[in-house]
């Protein structure tokens, strides 16, 4: 009693040495992430440029290195605040195909996980015979009856003693990760797809907003023209110029109804619905943003957007597939066994000495494979070499696209910031030319000429708001930012 005691103590401690051991045997390299070369600082974050107040920074402002927070940290909903513009992104989330495809791919790797990773177990199987058979007698053989009853389980597990199962379960749970992480790149690209969308909406609306009041304001001026010329105190060259004004202004019009249409149609389909009307929250000039907004530092940029960590997560399965390679070198073992009752009696089954059993093991060592197991490896690591160029390319594209979303922000609010300094000037020439005209101290073609150039900066002006709100999207889904829910 003493030394069965004694066992069991010992028996949880053999486990566990028995399980170190194996997981020791695993073959393969472990995955360590690859050496990249980071930048201190995103180039565009401009350390010169001026502060909101329009101050410079001083010295030791600049000599600081970069806060860690960043706006692709934040929601969407706390980016975007207008919330016709929320709405319409829940619906997106909840109804966009393109989403809802790339949850089925989580589910199919989710599975395929589940089945990889039931090769590391035995496999266990019962089952049951009952023959009952009655012979015609013949002759002096007279007729007979036998029955026959089996009950019998079965086991087979082949040893994982080399990592081959659990290199393989490593690749299918990174691959698990890598749709994960594409279903979250598919949300941020949907998120970004439906604001820009919006915006590029709401920017047509403000555009034909100032279409329909300048076609309003020129008719006005050409029943003026056309009552001069009446009285003999304008030319009919001037009315001709007058009309050209309103002809311009009504084709413009018209033209952005079909953008508008064809807006609202595209965006529909973002939705998941059916071409259709589209609500409306703020205005483009009411959009609430940042003149500046916080990049974060470069480093967190491998772990936040979506895009970089399923490269990653791919060079992850393609290490782990190495050792699943290798370990096809080494002799698999494979352990089987069953156990059962039989009798030619059911009564009898389950009394009497009616058990079996049997246990088998074997060993199965490859000798020759004509190349076959080497030209494997060589495949997996070839495969591994292609998807860590894959994953520095993609870390490299990354910092571009901040980069470039950082210095298009920034140069975009400068330009509106110009452009509304343009218009102003545009429509104070329009309103001279306009008094010039009706005093008589000009002809028509002055007020035709800054009529004009005022639309034009107008609606330059409507693009640029546009165009700036457009670069904060892509800033934020350049820093990973759309997926965080």
């Amino acid at each position: 009693m003493i030394r069965f005691t004694q066992y069991t103590r010992l028996l949880p401690a053999a486990l566990m040495s028995f399980a170190l051991f194996l997981t020791g045997c695993t073959v393969g390299p472990n995955y360590k992430r690859p050496a990249v070369d980071v930048p201190g600082s995103y180039r565009g974050t401009a350390p010169e440029s001026a502060l909101t107040d329009g101050t410079k920074p001083q010295p030791s402002q600049t000599s600081n290195p970069p806060s860690s927070a960043s706006i692709g940290d934040e929601k969407w909903w706390e980016v975007f605040q207008d919330k016709e513009l929320q709405n319409l992104i829940r619906t997106a989330l909840q109804q966009n195909y393109d989403v809802r495809i790339a949850a089925s791919r989580v589910l199919q790797a989710e599975a395929q996980l589940g089945i990889t990773r039931a090769d590391q177990l035995p496999s266990l199987s019962v089952g049951g015979t009952m023959v009952n058979e009655h012979v015609a007698g013949s002759g002096p053989i007279p007729s007979f009856g036998t029955t026959y009853g089996q009950l019998s389980t079965s086991a087979a597990w082949n040893l994982d003693f080399w990592g081959r199962y659990r290199r393989a379960t490593e690749a299918a749970r990174a691959n698990l990760l890598a749709s994960d992480w594409g279903r979250k790149e598919v949300i941020a690209t949907l998120v970004a797809s439906v604001s820009s969308s919006y915006f590029q909406l709401r920017e047509l609306d403000l555009e034909l907003e100032i279409s329909k009041r300048t076609l309003a304001s020129r008719k006005d001026s050409l029943q003026l023209t056309q009552t001069r010329e009446e009285h003999g105190l304008a030319t009919m060259l001037d009315v001709r110029q007058a009309e050209q004004l309103v002809h311009t202004a009504e084709t413009t019009v018209t033209d952005l109804e079909r953008q508008i249409t064809q807006q609202e149609n595209n965006l529909s389909i973002l939705l998941g619905n059916n071409p259709g009307d589209i609500p409306r929250g703020l205005m483009l000039t009411e959009q609430p943003h940042a003149p500046e907004v916080p990049a974060g530092i470069p480093s967190a940029l491998l772990t936040r957007r979506p895009d970089v960590v399923a490269a990653e997560q791919n060079l992850v399965a393609a290490n782990a597939q190495i050792g699943v390679a290798r370990a096809a070198y080494f002799p698999q073992i494979s352990l089987t066994g069953s156990a059962g009752l039989q009798s030619t009696a059911l009564s009898s089954l389950f009394t009497g000495p009616a058990g079996f059993w049997s246990l088998a093991g074997s060993v199965a060592q490859p000798i020759f494979e004509g190349g076959r197991l080497k030209s494997n490896v060589r495949l997996a690591e070839a495969q591994h070499d292609q998807l860590l160029l894959t994953y520095q390319q993609t870390i490299q594209g990354a910092f571009r696209d901040v980069s470039n979303a950082l210095v298009g922000y920034r140069k975009a609010r400068e330009f509106r910031i110009e452009q509304q300094q343009l218009v102003e000037s545009a429509q104070d020439a329009a309103k001279l030319s306009e008094i010039r005209f009706r005093a008589g101290t000009t002809d028509y073609l002055e007020v035709l000429t800054n009529e004009t150039n005022a639309f034009s900066a107008e609606l330059n002006l409507a693009q640029a708001n546009g165009n700036e709100l457009l670069a904060l999207v892509q800033l934020y889904q350049s820093l990973g930012g759309g997926w965080q829910q």
